[in-house]
């Protein structure tokens, strides 16, 4: 990727207490994966490193509301997610019991998202990009080129890497500023995505080349 300020923007999937806290609802199945790769300091890296060069910054979050409930068709992840409450919030137009929900940012990376200035797209709410308006809020932007990173590897990151692909952007994964779960049968989905970036995105590159791209 050839960096020009003006086209490029760290998009970050998910960043909330649910998929990086050890008190969120999902951390049995990632946990490990998040501390192996140090995900969350190396988030705030790439958020520091954006920040401190004028990169603009989208988050893609992942919410559900009390009617969501009321869905028929989920698959396995998505009735998980239901059962134990995750990225749950009130309802759409309240922020009542938000605050450290696991439906929250995680702490350390707090400041960089509410300075004002990061994008904070809708909620896509089942993996991809579909249903929220992230490629608006890029397009609107000039944006061409995406850094990707955040949660979950083989799920929400990879699906928006593909839609993202489809819809014309240069991508860039940073494969560190990621994490995904472990499954005793399904398998690893860190291991997975890892490959699937290979075959799918412009680049992979850990936060290391990340930051040293953003300078």
């Amino acid at each position: 990727m050839t960096l020009n300020r003006d086209n490029v923007a760290v998009v970050i999937i998910d960043p909330q207490n649910d998929v990086l806290s050890s008190k969120g609802t999902v951390w049995a199945a990632v946990g490990a994966s998040v501390t192996e790769n140090k995900t969350v300091p190396n988030l705030e890296r790439v958020l520091k490193a954006a920040k401190d060069k004028g990169v603009e910054v989208f988050v893609s979050p992942h919410y559900f509301y009390p009617t969501d409930l009321g869905w028929k068709l989920n698959g396995p992840v998505e009735a998980g997610e239901f059962d134990a409450g995750t990225f749950s919030r009130r309802g759409q137009l309240t922020l009542d019991g938000f605050e450290g929900s696991g439906a929250d940012w995680v702490a350390p990376l707090k400041p960089y998202i509410e300075d004002g200035k990061t994008i904070v797209v809708s909620p896509h709410k089942v993996f991809g990009p579909q249903t929220n308006d992230l490629v608006l809020q890029l397009r609107k932007r000039g944006i061409q080129k995406v850094f990707l990173c955040g949660m979950i590897a083989n799920l929400c990151v990879e699906s928006h890497l593909r839609d993202l692909i489809e819809q014309g952007f240069e991508v860039t994964v940073i494969s560190d500023a990621t994490a995904g779960p472990r499954h005793p049968e399904w398998g690893d989905g860190y291991k997975a995505a890892m490959v699937n970036y290979q075959f799918l995105a412009h680049s992979v590159v850990p936060t290391d080349e990340a930051v040293k791209m953003l300078d």
